[in-house]
């Protein structure tokens, strides 16, 4: 059982991380938890990928940062917010003709603007 326990947090771990990746693209899926999300599956699972990931050079600081303080740098609460808004505002106009959906897009994006704003800001 603790081999499969392993395998599967290996496995899910990988799939966060990919995800997470995607979310550096793709507005609404969020970069930040998903990353922390795949080092804590891999530090149950794999010391090698959670020493990589740590020490990666585009995901290790993020991920230590908001270990260390629970917070993430001013820019990058500036830029997520921007692309989320810039991103949002562009398809409720031109792309989603419901406007269900466009009052469900404005609520997720104000919700995560606001989790994003709470956060501690790490100068």
């Amino acid at each position: 059982m603790k081999t499969i326990k392993k395998v599967l947090l290996l496995i899910f771990g990988w799939v966060s991380l990919i995800i997470g990746v995607l979310g550096i693209v793709l507005p609404l899926i969020p970069t930040t938890p998903l990353l922390l999300l795949a080092a804590a599956c891999f530090v149950r699972s794999s010391d090698r990928m959670y020493d990589w990931l740590l020490t990666n050079k585009y995901f290790g600081k993020y991920i230590r940062d908001y270990r260390e303080h629970r917070g993430i740098p001013l820019r990058a609460k500036w830029i997520g917010v921007s692309v989320l808004w810039i991103s949002i505002l562009y398809s409720a106009i031109f792309v989603v003709p419901l406007m269900f959906v466009k009052i469900l897009m404005f609520a997720v994006a104000s919700y995560f603007t606001w989790f994003i704003l709470n956060l501690n800001t790490i100068r």
